[in-house]
């Protein structure tokens, strides 16, 4: 059976998990596979969409006075997020989102950029590529290189398994356009994470 218009076979891969266990010697509820099938679907929603559509669903601009000062920035911090490593399908979480960029004749819908960060976690991903995502899809929607992203996380595949160091966090940035030719707006970035 397969899920409306997703190519999905749950009650495949509900097998397939059930016999994967199984193979491990790990004896589940029989509801198990099938709430875990789910909460990886879930969780992997937009891995087949691209940036450009994600950009299309959350365009949502507002005209600005083009007598504003162009170098007025604009910051979202703090956008709490979560996503699934490609590498062991492990956790990332405690993950705190910032999004700056500055106005071309225009500004964002603020919960657009939410919903687009939101969005861009639900697939396996690595830190990296939800950074430099989150960056492609914000000069998309601003039409300027003039965004930063910062990025700040924890790894489940090193707080809960391996080396288990709980304290570890994963920093990762790009700098675009305006931010990486100017000191002083870069400095301004980065007092605003405080």
């Amino acid at each position: 059976m397969c899920m409306e218009g997703n190519n999905i076979d749950i009650i495949g891969a509900e097998k397939f998990i059930k016999n994967f266990f199984r193979c491990l010697n790990i004896n589940l509820p029989s509801e198990t596979p099938g709430r875990f099938c789910k909460m990886i679907y879930e969780l992997t929603t937009y891995q087949n969409i691209s940036n450009k559509e994600i950009a299309d669903t959350v365009n949502k601009t507002f005209e600005i006075d083009c007598h504003t000062n162009s170098k007025n920035m604009v910051t979202i911090k703090d956008i709490n997020a979560f996503s699934l490593c490609e590498h062991h399908v492990a956790l990332m979480y405690d993950m705190k989102v910032t999004v700056s960029y500055v106005p071309n004749g225009f500004v964002l819908g603020f919960s657009k950029i939410v919903r687009m960060v939101d969005m861009v976690c639900k697939r396996l991903q690595l830190q990296e590529k939800i950074t430099s995502d989150v960056f492609e899809i914000m000069n998309i929607l601003t039409k300027s290189n003039d965004v930063a992203v910062l990025i700040k996380a924890k790894h489940s595949c090193v707080t809960a398994r391996g080396v288990c160091n709980v304290s570890a966090e994963t920093v990762s940035t790009i700098f675009g356009g305006e931010f990486s030719k100017s000191d002083e707006l870069k400095a301004l970035f980065l007092h605003n994470l405080k």
